[in-house]
């Protein structure tokens, strides 16, 4: 299956095989192919590097991508990138892989540091636009969706922030949707992913704003991570499963252009201070947010609710969402993945200035992000 939205799409078991192909539409003549350190020891990444080679093209593999990717995993693949003479990146693995390997290729032509591209204000006009290399993306969860992102999250390691550097042609040309490279992710693995691609769709849903096509989209999204997502990780080798959430978590990334919300302002600085798996803390935060959040959304979550097939009221989809988290093994409580209130003002304090905070329903303070972050360290208050 093939379609256009909002770029090239091709949805299919074993389409992977196609990349060479792919590659050379694009003329993409010596792809740089990132991923991370397990999936480097995958077959299926050796087949691909073997498939381009097959095919005549002169392809090498970087590998140096951390799960909450680096400015300095940017700038080693950089040099990869120019060392091997390349002139496109094959981005393939999970968010991390993906939003490095698109910093890369923006960087692959300009003369500026990384953190010149950072998406505050007017600074994208700073891309030296001839000197972007093409995308090809592969995700392999389903999670951030960032294979149709024009950004990527990186870690600025000095500061202990996330960074979202920003571009309209980081937009990968191409994107591959293969359930098949996704049946080894574990179950925990798959949860916690999933569990990200319902918070970028229903954030999206929740953002103020007038956006219709994003709004419908994120409605379908939440609707298939609904039907499919605790059979994914049940059943791993479900393709029909894996192949709807892959589809789910790309429409996730595509709603969000309507924006996200304390969800995602906490769990950026809580990634880059402790570390912890931006989904799993995507899932953690999920109903302290939107019980923080429901004076001003509490209508449009219960007509969702009723969309989904619940009772037509707030309750109904709280429970849903506390309800998925147990049947996935989620924890409850920020507490269980060993995250306390030492940091909690500091935490607190960044969540403000995430500009994810922007799109929120409600403008919250430093110490109403506290407060929420407190009842999810704790587990109360839902």
């Amino acid at each position: 299956m093939n379609w256009n939205y909002p770029t090239s799409i091709s949805l299919g078991a074993g389409r992977i095989v196609e990349t060479a192909d792919e590659c050379k539409k694009l003329r993409i003549d010596a792809p740089l192919i990132v991923t991370d350190p397990e999936l480097a020891e995958f077959t299926f990444i050796s087949d691909l590097k073997e498939n381009c080679e097959s095919a005549g093209l002169g392809a090498n593999i970087f590998s140096g991508v951390s799960e909450n990717p680096t400015g300095e995993n940017v700038e080693e693949g950089l040099s990869a990138y120019k060392q091997g003479g390349h002139d496109g990146v094959i981005a393939i693995g999970g968010g991390s892989s993906l939003d490095a390997g698109k910093a890369i290729a923006l960087m692959a032509g300009q003369d500026r540091p990384l953190w010149d591209f950072e998406d505050v204000g007017d600074n994208w006009t700073r891309v030296n636009e001839a000197g972007v290399a093409p995308v090809i993306a592969i995700p392999t969860t389903a999670g951030t969706g960032s294979e149709v992102g024009r950004a990527s999250v990186i870690l600025d390691t000095e500061a202990h922030i996330k960074r979202i550097i920003f571009h309209g042609l980081m937009m990968p040309k191409k994107v591959i949707l293969d359930p098949e490279i996704t049946i080894g992710l574990p179950a925990h693995l798959t949860a916690a992913t999933g569990m990200d691609a319902l918070s970028h769709n229903l954030e999206a849903f929740c953002a103020p704003g007038y956006h219709p096509m994003a709004r419908g989209i994120a409605v379908e999204g939440i609707g298939l991570i609904k039907d499919w997502l605790p059979t994914a990780v049940s059943d791993g080798n479900n393709i029909e499963a894996r192949s709807h959430m892959l589809v789910a978590s790309m429409m996730g990334a595509t709603a969000f252009q309507r924006g996200l919300g304390a969800m995602h302002a906490l769990a950026h600085p809580l990634g880059a201070v402790y570390g912890t798996h931006h989904g799993l803390l995507n899932a953690i935060l999920m109903p302290y947010v939107l019980v923080a959040n429901r004076p001003a959304i509490e209508k449009d979550i219960a007509w969702l609710a009723g969309t989904l097939g619940l009772s037509p009221n707030f309750e109904s989809f709280l429970d849903w969402v506390i309800g998925l988290r147990e049947e996935l093994n989620i924890q409850n409580s920020l507490s269980d993945v060993r995250i306390d209130a030492e940091r909690s003002a500091q935490i607190a304090k960044m969540a403000t200035e995430d500009p994810s905070a922007l799109t929120n329903p409600i403008d919250f303070n430093a110490d109403d992000y506290e407060q929420i972050l407190l009842n999810a360290i704790s587990g109360s208050g839902l």
